[in-house]
């Protein structure tokens, strides 16, 4: 595993990142939002509204409003299920992944900073 880091570091590290990511030109994501696309990436699929509600412990409706706007960004996309036509599944994109490969890449460098002015 790697060093620990102490609150303060580790919060710089997540303000490294996320200033990084606000100057690229890529989606400005709430928290909720964020939280909602890294589950459906690190969690394995099948993914409802749901579930993701059970699993993140918040409401459908919160769900529902922050699935439009990664919907919208083209992050994520809904597809009926074959199996059951009332549910609607949450899946990946292409655009989605290279968004979260290329934060993970911010996080990374940023991780790199702070450990050589460690």
């Amino acid at each position: 595993m790697g060093v620990p880091l102490k609150p303060v570091q580790a919060l710089d590290l997540w303000r490294g990142a996320i200033v990084e990511s606000v100057r690229r030109d890529a989606p400005d994501l709430s928290a909720r939002q964020m939280a909602l696309l890294l589950t459906v990436y690190l969690i394995p699929p099948p993914h409802t509204v749901r579930g993701l509600a059970e699993t993140l412990n918040i409401s459908k409706p919160a769900i529902t409003r922050a699935l439009d706007r990664l919907t919208e960004f083209g992050l994520v996309k809904r597809k009926v299920d074959d199996q059951d036509r009332r549910s609607v599944l949450i899946q990946r994109t292409v655009k989605g992944s290279v968004f979260l490969r290329e934060f993970g890449d911010i996080i990374v460098t940023a991780g790199a900073g702070a450990a050589e002015a460690g």
